[in-house]
């Protein structure tokens, strides 16, 4: 039985490989070696003969196979290499910056950090920028993330497939790809022998040319006549087999594999035959496959005749089992009898895949074209699995991925359809390959497991996937074993550029693909990622078109359901693309050649023959470090076995490289190395040192190269980046003095710090750098050796204390630049005591130890604040002996003495740090740390004491204001931040808060304010109100706001914003808000006095911001509006006053961000004032603001004059019409038109004088549209009076009474009549002005005529608006006296006759020459001509689409349904088609004939209908007698049924007996799901009356009711 029914198609098929020899000594496999030379010997290493690193070592091939040891190169040489750049360091002074980064040591934020500002000190060396908002910063900034480096060793191009790709060795190096490296990817080798026997002309013609290969330890190759070549390695021709057999008979061989034992091989041939022969008894097949004849045996299974076998293999170890493709789309398993004596064997043939090609009667579609496009049975690997005992094959047709496992049973274990990535119209392309589970020499890390797993890759176009295959074992709880269950989990998937048409497994993670214009990509399994690639268009590859004559529909026939399947169907490579532990071989069309992949031994060796000794040892460093690809080049992944490789052969490099560059001898005429290439090597060999960790030899063997050749300068410069970013720490003494040397040479102090701050002082001699530091003020690096080097964080700080005790004495005879030198020197005394009491090594920011870091915070505060210290010497001197009388915290006493802020700002700093929590007993009780007397008291100092202590020291007179307000500032702002930790009595805060109010400068005032802000949030003084003078003779207006919000004295809380001024923003009327909302809880004694004080600076109120003011009274306090509108008559400006009216009126966009006023009543006053200002300011708004006003919100009296005399005629007619003067209004409208009309005439008039032209006709045209404007405020007017009067008439609308001619009109009438007669008049006159007429000839030939060259302007478009506007309104009127039919009762009493024919006498009788009037009207009447027919043409094309979709529906109906079949579903006979009898045609023909008689019937009939029309009279509609004509046409005319047998025709008896048959069945009957019955089968298997399951009656009338037997 199939085990599976789908389509398949065809790829490169995998023999059977074999995984037997030694994975872990690599050997097994002498004696399949290639005897192909020396030239085919993989070089591996070379050593140097002599100082110009020549080299000619050549070592053994090695296995590149993963599960293979690779062998290990031998020595290898140098030559010339490339260069680097330099980068040079460079150095900053010490900053302090605002920072809000907590220190280390379980610290926390420091205080908020506000807007920097610069404050003057009279003796601060660097002026603080908001000092307690600061942190302090070191000159030496922590190390770059990565500082310049040697970029690339050589060759960084783009990417060419026309040129070998190496592996890409520079780290993070993925985006470039080396332009010509100077090895193969693939070494490829000519099997010269086999070429020349298999290929030659005499070869050719005894043998065939050969057009498939297989590989394992032989060569055998098919050739198109039937006939297998078998090879061994050594090119020896072994056996010819098929000659004088049926397998020359057969056809080409198109497939051919051999055995996991290399015993028997097995060729499929083009006529469909299966031979396998034992290669020890080559003469006659050991077993015969023939293919079947279906017409012969349709129940046998096997290929069929004449049907190429495209795939062949082997399953498992057996010779006999066998699995096979053809190019039809069919698989096959066989397995054979052994056989003994006179017993034959016998084949066991099972389909597994595919269909037979012949149709069934009952097939009623057509299946897709399919072929086998990849196939290949799963090899044996060297561990064992329960999937090799199920001979599982792998499958790939166009459609699907299927797995089948043969044993015990064909079953289907996989099937997965292809990918939807797939590109749609792509080239149409499969392959796939296994690699079975091989043992592993060390356990998978993550899993602990001993092998692989088995993998599947198979492709799709360009889509790669690679599939795991995964056991599962039986569940224990089902009691007896059951079979071991796969489960098939696509791993990853990776995507070429173009389609792939082979691949193969080169070893356990290496992949070979090989894409559609013969490119050879090299991928790594585990990461898919392509590691080299190669062009092997210049290899011929052999290649065949095996698929497309079978699946050419797929391409030239559209599938609506699936369009990506419509492309190039590609040529099969897969037969000349085979791989074989770890080699490449391929078929080309006249050679036979293999290849091997270069080892990571090979490119280093052609690094160095090439003489890029520098690259080589760069990309030995990738190799070192993983960095570069490892599997692909032979290198484990284990990074202790892959060190263990490289390391030897990178210092033999590095050594070698060396020798060559600085050994030559002096007296030779050689070449110098440049500057460049020094660097270059300097940076690789360092580089390398740094990546192996052997700093030895790069101080032992490299540097005295360079120290020898003078050449000390460029070594420093390269090893410079690699100590500031920490990867060299350790210099010997010996190098320290060379460099400390140089770069003092070189004065490049800045830069020497930078480099020992980075280094490990115990390897420095201290006293040679303690006095190196002080003599050239590297005062940093020497705070860093002494930290670092003997732990003694104080010592220094004297030197540094003395430093500023020097600057300040007056008796100093000092220079005046090594003052300024002492003074930066000395003010790193604040960035240092910053990093260490927040746990950070200084300069370089770096964490401390925690214990260390604990102790060195003990000794600093031990230091500063220890009682025990001592007078300063010097005590000669006057000022410096008074400062310091009091022989307590003399350190102290220094260090405010030389900069209080800076030290203040530090320690601010340093109370974020947890270290002043105090609790440290542990420590100080621990027996294994040894702690000095100065640690132990250090471990008792916290914040109180510290601040204690400061404010004993920091008194007057000693220190003045300008000093100890930044106490106070320190001490305000660390109260809240740490209340737990400072106790302070209440006199000394109120002192505080007096010192920051009495603030020394300006500079510190905002600070000053913010800390009292600070103390004031934990502190409440007891009196108040004695701070308030202070506070405001200070300024400090934010905390006199606080101060009066918590006493809840509002109106002084809204005083303070006035007082404060301007600058500060928007926050008045936010105060003022907050203070007169209602959820403030306010009383109303309070909120009139916030009135009233809004009231007595109402005009500063306003002056701030007119709209702001305005939403926040009218919100808030709308009965003040009056009081601010007053207030704005002082600035004489009406522009503030229309703001601040608009905002409350109509705020519409321009309202402020914040609350939007909400207009409720608004005062008529206000209204009136807003609409008069308006008219004057922006008249342009009025009519819109109007329009929004409701009856009553404002007089018309009152802003009437104001409207009249700005010309806003449009809102006066709103207004006076919503007051109900109708009248009124109209006589305002054409009045207002008759002064448009007079101001056009007069600029007409005067037009030929106006020297601007232009302007004149931009006027002219203004004015014409403010006369439509007027007009459509009239046709407004007039139908709101209609529509009112409509709703006010009380008649019945059933009584009809016609008005006569005497009767009055109404008023609606008599509002369109002086509408349409101010219009029409303002059009005669400005007509008769532009065209003057003469008579009504050339008034009719002007009509439509452009205008003469010589006018201004254009007068036919002036006249042209004129009578549109005339156009709309009587449009207008129409519409208002005319209503839909069925609306009768809606109907208006005003009538469009009667206003016609009053406006026609009014007209006649002001103007006894109507030629104007009549001009006009007739353009009016022209356009409604014109629009009747513009709607009866849309209706004619309108006709025409439909009739065009209906007719298409029709024909759609007329065409029927088409069969699916010919036969009827009832009886299976042939109804029509090929077969089925003339009588069909013979019965459509009549069938024509009767249909053509009945035309010319009905034709015939017609003349002799209207004759006796014309002589008799009409009688009804005259039916009666035309039927009469008709049928008495018929009866003349009758046609027999059937059709009259031709003379001379001679019917056969088929047609006869068909002719019966068809008698006897009927009709035809289809039904809408295409099945067709004949009528009587139909009725036979639906009785009359018959009622079905699903209640549908099956009834026999006519066939009307018939019912798809099959469909229900």
């Amino acid at each position: 039985m199939s085990a599976a029914r789908d389509e398949a198609d065809t790829g490169p098929e995998i023999s059977t490989n074999e995984f037997e020899s030694d994975p872990e000594s690599g050997q097994g496999e002498d004696e399949e070696q290639l005897d192909l030379g020396s030239g085919a010997q993989r070089r591996t290493g070379i050593s140097p003969k002599d100082q110009t690193g020549t080299s000619s070592a050549i070592a053994e091939a090695v296995e590149f196979d993963d599960y293979v040891e690779p062998d290990e190169p031998t020595n290898l040489g140098t030559t010339g290499g490339p260069g680097i750049t330099e980068t040079p360091s460079s150095a900053d002074g010490s900053l302090s910056i605002p920072d809000d980064t907590p220190s280390l040591q379980g610290s926390i934020t420091s205080s908020p950090s506000r807007q920097a500002r610069l404050s003057a000190y009279g003796r601060s060396p660097t002026p603080s920028l908001r000092p307690f908002d600061r942190r302090f910063q070191a000159r030496l900034s922590p190390s770059p993330q990565g500082s310049p480096r040697a970029a690339s060793p050589a060759f960084l191009n783009a990417h060419s497939r026309t040129i070998s790709i190496n592996s890409q060795f520079i780290p993070n190096s993925e985006d470039f790809e080396p332009d010509k490296a100077p090895w193969e990817v693939v070494r490829w080798t000519r099997l010269r022998k086999i070429s020349g026997q298999a290929f030659s002309e005499v070869g050719k013609r005894s043998f065939g040319r050969p057009v498939c290969i297989a590989i394992s330890t032989t060569i055998a190759l098919g050739t198109s006549k039937g006939i297998i070549l078998v090879f061994d390695y050594n090119q020896n021709l072994k056996s010819i087999i098929g000659p004088g057999t049926k397998a020359v008979e057969s056809g080409a061989v198109t497939s051919i594999s051999i055995s996991a034992d290399h015993s028997t091989v097995a060729g499929g041939h083009a006529c469909g035959h299966i031979f396998t022969w034992d290669l020890a008894k080559p003469a006659k097949p050991f077993l015969h496959i023939p293919p079947i004849d279906r017409r012969r045996t349709p129940n046998a299974d096997g290929h069929v005749t004449e049907v190429a076998i495209l795939h062949l293999g082997f399953l498992g170890q057996r010779h006999t089992a066998l699995v096979s493709a053809d190019n039809k789309g069919m698989a096959f398993s066989h397995l054979a009898t052994r056989g003994m004596g006179i017993v034959a064997r016998t084949v066991k043939i099972t389909r597994i895949l595919g269909r037979y090609p012949e149709l069934t009667p009952s097939s009623l579609s057509q299946r897709k074209p399919s072929s086998v496009l990849a196939f290949s049975p799963l090899p044996l690997g060297n561990a064992e699995q329960a999937s090799d005992a199920m001979g599982l094959v792998a499958m790939l047709t166009p459609y699907l991925l299927v797995i089948v496992s043969t044993t015990p049973i064909a079953q289907t274990q996989h099937k997965t359809p292809r990918p939807k990535e797939v590109a749609a119209h792509s080239a149409m392309t499969a392959a796939l390959a296994w690699f079975p589970s091989v043992k592993l020499k060390t356990p998978n890390k993550v899993t602990s497991e001993t092998s692989s797993k088995v993998k599947l890759v198979y492709c799709w176009s360009n889509l790669l996937t690679v599939l795991e295959v995964i056991e599962v074992e039986a569940s224990a709880s089902s009691g007896a074993e059951g079979p071991t269950a796969l489960q098939f989990r696509p791993r990853s998937r990776w995507k070429a550029q173009e389609a792939i048409v082979a691949v193969q497994w080169l070893g356990r993670s290496v992949l070979a693909v090989l894409t559609i214009t013969q490119r050879l990509v090299i991928l790594e399994d585990s990461s898919l990622r392509e590691t080299n690639s190669s062009d092997l268009i210049q290899k011929h590859i052999y290649h065949v078109d095996l698929f497309s004559q079978q699946l050419n529909m797929l391409v030239e026939q559209l599938d609506e359901e699936d369009a990506s399947m419509h492309g190039v169907i590609a040529d099969a490579f897969y037969m000349s693309f085979r791989a074989y532990k770890g080699r490449l071989f391929l078929l080309g069309f006249n050679e036979l050649s293999f290849g091997t992949l270069s080892n990571w031994a090979d490119r280093l060796l052609a690094l160095m023959e090439e003489g890029n000794h520098i690259g080589a040892i760069e990309l030995a460093v990738s190799y070192y470090t993983g960095e570069a690809d490892k599997v692909s080049v032979g290198l484990p992944d284990d990074d202790d076995h892959r060190h263990r490789m490289v390391l030897d052969k990178l210092l033999e490099m590095m050594s070698a490289s060396l020798r060559y560059t600085f050994g030559k001898p002096k007296d030779a005429n050689l070449e110098t190395p440049s500057v460049s290439h020094l660097q270059d090597l300097a940076g690789a060999c360092i580089s390398a040192c740094v990546s192996i960790h052997d700093l030895d030899f790069l101080f032992d063997e490299v540097y005295p190269w360079f120290s020898e050749a003078q050449s000390k300068d460029v070594f420093f410069d390269i090893l410079e980046p690699f100590i500031v970013d920490d990867e060299v720490q350790i210099v010997p003494p010996t190098v320290i003095k060379d460099l400390v040397y140089y770069y003092i040479q070189k004065d490049l102090d800045s830069r020497l710090e930078e480099l020992l701050c980075h280094l490990d002082p115990r390897t420095m001699d201290l006293d040679q750098i303690d006095s190196l530091c002080k003599r050239n003020h590297l005062y940093d690096a020497l705070l860093y050796v002494w930290n670092q080097a003997l732990d003694d964080y104080t010592t220094i700080l004297n030197d540094l204390l003395n430093l500023t005790e020097e600057q300040q004495s007056p008796q100093a005879d000092v220079e005046p630049s090594a003052r300024a030198q002492d003074l930066a020197d000395a003010s790193k005394i604040f960035p240092y005591l910053s990093y260490i009491l927040t746990g950070r090594i200084y300069p370089t920011g770096k964490a401390m130890d925690t214990i260390k870091a604990t102790l060195a915070k003990a000794e600093i505060f031990n230091f500063f604040f220890s009682g025990s210290g001592t007078a300063v010497a010097n005590s000669d001197r006057s000022v410096v002996s008074k400062r310091h009388l009091d022989a307590s915290f003399a350190k102290l006493r220094k260090v405010l003495d030389y900069d209080a802020p800076s030290f203040l700002s530090m320690l601010n700093e340093a109370f974020e740090d947890s270290f002043l929590n105090g609790v440290h007993e542990d420590l100080a009780q621990s027996s294994s740390i040894h702690l000095t007397d100065g640690q132990k008291s250090g471990l008792s100092v916290d914040r109180q004491r510290i601040v204690s202590i400061l404010l004993e020291v920091m008194v007057p007179p000693r220190y003045e204001a300008e000093d100890t307000v930044y106490l106070d500032m320190f001490i305000a702002r660390n109260l809240p931040k740490f209340p737990q930790f400072i106790l302070l009595p209440g006199r000394e805060l109120h002192r505080v808060l007096v010192g920051l109010g009495e603030y020394p400068t300006d500079d510190v005032a905002e600070d000053c304010q913010l800390s009292v802000e600070y103390l004031l949030s934990v502190y409440r003084p007891p009196d108040v109100q004695s701070l308030i003078p202070i506070l405001t003779e200070a300024g400090f207006f934010q905390v006199l706001r606080l101060i009066y919000r918590s006493e809840k004295e509002y109106a002084k809380y809204v005083q303070t914003c006035f007082d404060e001024g301007p600058d500060n923003g928007n926050l008045l009327y936010e105060c003022v808000a907050e203070c007169l909302r209602g959820s403030t809880g306010l009383s109303e004694k309070q909120a009139e006095d916030v009135r009233d004080v809004i009231r007595e600076n109402a005009a500063s109120f306003v002056a701030r911001d007119v709209r702001e003011a305005a939403a926040v009274i009218e919100n808030y306090a709308p009965s003040m509006h009056q009081t601010m509108l007053e207030a704005l008559d002082a600035f004489a400006d009406d522009h503030r006053k229309l703001e601040y009216l608009q905002t409350i009126l109509d705020p519409g966009d321009q309202a402020p961000e914040g609350p939007v006023p909400t207009v409720k009543n608004p005062s008529r006053a206000f209204v009136e004032l807003y609409v008069r200002l308006l008219c004057e300011h922006s008249p342009h708004h009025v009519n819109e603001y109007i329009e929004r006003l409701k009856i009553g919100d404002l007089r018309l009296d009152e802003v009437l004059p104001a409207l009249e005399s700005s010309g806003v005629i449009d809102a006066a007619v709103i207004l006076m019409a919503r007051e109900g003067k109708i009248r009124e209004a109209m006589s305002r409208l054409t009045q207002h038109l008759d002064t448009l009309e007079a101001a056009l005439l007069g600029l007409l008039d005067a037009v030929a004088d106006s020297p601007d032209v232009a302007n004149t006709a931009e006027a002219a045209h203004d004015l014409i549209t403010s006369i439509q404007k007027f007009t459509r405020v009239g046709i407004w007017l007039c139908q709101g009076q209609t529509r009112s009067a409509q709703q006010r008439e009380s008649r019945p609308r059933n009584i009809k009474r016609a008005k006569t001619e005497e009767e009055e009109l109404s008023m609606s009438e008599d509002l369109w009549l002086d509408l349409i007669d101010a219009v029409v008049k303002v059009t005669i006159h400005v007509t008769e002005t532009l065209q003057p007429p003469t008579s009504d000839a050339e008034i009719a030939s002007k009509n439509g005529k452009e205008e003469p060259h010589g006018q201004p302007y254009e007068t036919s478009r002036l006249v042209a608006d004129l009578r549109t506007t005339v156009q709309e309104a009587f449009t207008s009127l129409l519409s208002a006296t005319s209503v839909p039919r069925g609306t009768e009762a809606l109907r208006s009493n005003v009538s469009f006759l009667r206003i016609l024919r009053a406006f026609l006498k009014r007209a006649s009788a002001s103007s006894p020459s109507l030629a104007n009037l009549r001009s006009v009207l007739s353009t009016v009447f022209s356009a409604y001509s014109y629009e009747e027919r513009l709607l009866a043409l849309a209706n004619r094309l309108l006709d025409k689409d439909l009739f065009v979709h209906v007719d298409e529906a029709d024909k759609l109906r007329r065409r029927g349904w088409r069969p699916l079949g010919q036969v009827c579903e009832g009886c299976g006979k042939r109804v029509w088609g090929p077969g089925t009898g003339s009588f069909v045609w013979e019965a459509w023909q009549e069938k024509d004939e009767k249909d053509a008689e009945q035309v010319r019937t009905r034709h015939a009939a017609r003349p002799m209908a209207d004759e006796i029309t014309r002589s008799q009279p009409l009688n009804g509609k005259g039916k009666a007698i035309l039927e009469d004509a008709q049928r008495g046409s018929a009866s003349s005319g009758k046609v027999e049924k059937g059709k009259a047998i031709a003379p001379g025709t001679v019917r056969s008896e088929d047609d006869r007996r068909l002719e019966v048959a068809y008698e006897e069945t009927g009709p035809l009957i289809i039904f809408s799901c295409r099945h067709i019955f004949h009528r009587a089968c139909l009725e036979k298997m639906q009785d009359s009356g018959e009622v079905a399951e699903n209640g549908r009656r099956y009834g026999a009338h006519g066939g009307k009711d018939f019912a798809c037997p099959l469909c229900i």
